[in-house]
């Protein structure tokens, strides 16, 4: 089944992290089973043509989805982190949230330069996150072949910050 069969499945919590901000619960789509098949199968569906050699999950939510991407897809996968999580020698960028501001790291050789990376997360917000990580991606040599989302919160305005790479979002408020 298509994911709209489990659109019900995606909670809005009031308030969080703080007052004023709508957040889309996707814990509850994760854990019912044929809703997470549906979401991993759109989003690889979605994203063949862009070629990836290398999916990069963003902390922490994005992990869960670029990885079967990966297997998938038969491609690799590189995260990026929260500051203080990775042991080797990374690369760091700032970003902007719709709700403040933070740091992301990924290790220096998680992409090898001329590779296709495809960068998957839960959320497209403010596009704060996506920008900084495909910033780290060519700073180490890698090309953004796309982003994968599995919802686009598209009144925030967050995909025009990612250029005219492509963009799959299999959900969008």
């Amino acid at each position: 089944m298509s994911i709209q069969h489990y659109v019900h499945l995606i909670r809005d919590v009031p308030d969080f992290p703080k007052p004023g901000i709508l957040f889309k619960e996707i814990t509850p789509l994760l854990q019912h089973g044929p809703a997470l098949r549906a979401a991993i199968d759109g989003m690889v569906a979605g994203t063949r043509d862009m070629q990836a050699d290398v999916m990069v999950g963003i902390e922490s939510r994005g992990f869960l989805f670029a990885a079967p991407m990966a297997y998938a897809t038969q491609s690799g996968v590189a995260l990026i982190r929260k500051p203080g999580k990775l042991p080797a020698l990374k690369v760091r960028q700032a970003y902007a949230l719709e709700y403040g501001t933070d740091l992301i790291e990924m290790h220096a050789d998680a992409i090898l330069p001329g590779q296709r990376v495809l960068i998957v997360d839960d959320v497209l917000a403010t596009g704060g996150t996506a920008q900084a990580a495909a910033e780290l991606v060519a700073s180490v040599g890698g090309i953004v072949a796309g982003f994968a989302f599995l919802v686009e919160l598209g009144f925030l305005g967050g995909r025009p910050r990612l250029g005219d790479v492509p963009v799959c979002s299999l959900l969008t408020y």
